[in-house]
């Protein structure tokens, strides 16, 4: 009987999630104080009590605060596809990229703007002159069709985790360097357009792109309960699993789509935000121990808190240039999985 992987853990204390808890909201706080801008924390508060001047009206409830939001959607949707995937492929590896979701995205983006821009419009050469409002769906389409069609592989060799995760490999690599090479061909003037989009990036963001994730998010979470118990026998092999009545392949299958859904939703809108969807379930599992229940919990609110704290670093960092969230993930994401594995040692 094969269980997932996973670091060795610590049982979670009150202390520790009541810390959480705190460290959550003076993040939050800090997101809507700070900010390239620099407006008196009076005029910030006067702001979310329903006042102040316009200008602070703008930059709090349309730059600010949408972006926060999407953060914080987006990082759920991250963390929870990437618990998912861990839980069910018992590949402690496993990220959205597994599935091929961030690759889909990405190729799909690409042809999208190479065809919108390039071709239709080739005097566009900015961002802004971009059909942007239209990246979060060709993002979508492009990660759940990939995900369908590793999926379907997977199925017609024999749904296992060991073929979904080879399938996975295999066909994210062929996307990936397919939309490289379509990117290196495009020209250099042109580069720079979709580079912002690759990184990884809230900026921007509206509260489009909140509303956007917001439905995936809500049936992610409402699903939760329905796939629970499937999920923690889906830590088995499958005749491990079947000996307890679960339905494999169903339930397998369901926990594959909730997990692509969330994963190519939150690609199409910020970007593929790397080392979130592998670095927080294992940091959650490591607080939760052998809590099952909490760490998916701890996995959900962990996920909110690095992308909005990994946000809120690059505009402070690059000020009027800020750092695009995923190069702040990656830069502190890799320290932080060399010190979970050093525990594990």
């Amino acid at each position: 009987m094969n269980a997932p992987a996973s670091l060795p853990t610590r049982a979670a204390t009150p202390w520790m999630a009541a810390a959480l808890a705190v460290l959550a909201i003076l993040l939050l706080a800090a997101a809507i104080f700070l900010g390239v801008a620099d407006i008196p924390m009076a005029d910030v508060a006067a702001v979310l009590t329903g006042g102040g001047s316009a200008e602070a009206r703008l930059i709090i409830l349309d730059i600010r605060l949408p972006r926060i939001a999407t953060g914080i959607l987006a990082g759920i949707h991250f963390s929870l596809a990437g618990y998912l995937l861990q839980t069910v492929t018992r590949n402690p590896l496993a990220d959205p990229s597994l599935m091929g979701v961030s690759q889909g995205a990405t190729l799909s983006v690409t042809i999208f703007l190479l065809f919108t821009v390039y071709i239709f419009e080739p005097g566009s050469n900015t961002l802004a002159e971009l059909p942007v409002a239209w990246l979060p769906t060709a993002g979508l389409a492009g990660g759940l069709l990939a995900g369908g069609v590793i999926y379907l592989l997977a199925f017609r060799l024999g749904l296992s985790a060991l073929r979904i995760t080879l399938c996975g490999v295999a066909v994210g690599a062929v996307l990936h360097a397919v939309a490289i090479g379509l990117i290196a061909g495009w020209g250099s003037a042109r580069i720079e357009i979709i580079l912002e989009w690759l990184s990884g990036s809230l900026y921007a963001r509206s509260w489009d792109h909140a509303l956007f994730l917001l439905p995936f998010t809500i049936a992610g979470l409402v699903t939760l309960p329905v796939i629970f118990r499937p999920l923690m026998l889906l830590q088995f092999d499958a005749p491990v699993a079947r000996s307890f009545g679960l339905a494999y392949k169903r339930q397998f299958s369901l926990v594959l789509i909730v997990s692509s859904a969330l994963a190519a939703s939150a690609v199409g809108a910020v970007g593929p935000v790397v080392f979130v969807g592998l670095i927080v379930p294992h940091l959650a599992r490591f607080l939760a121990g052998r809590n099952f229940t909490l760490s998916l919990v701890l996995t959900i609110v962990l996920g909110a808190v690095i992308v909005t704290l990994g946000d809120l670093i690059g505009r402070l960092l690059g000020q009027a240039e800020e750092i695009p969230i995923g190069v702040v993930t990656a830069v502190f994401g890799v320290p932080l999985l060399l010190a979970l594995l050093r525990k594990s040692m």
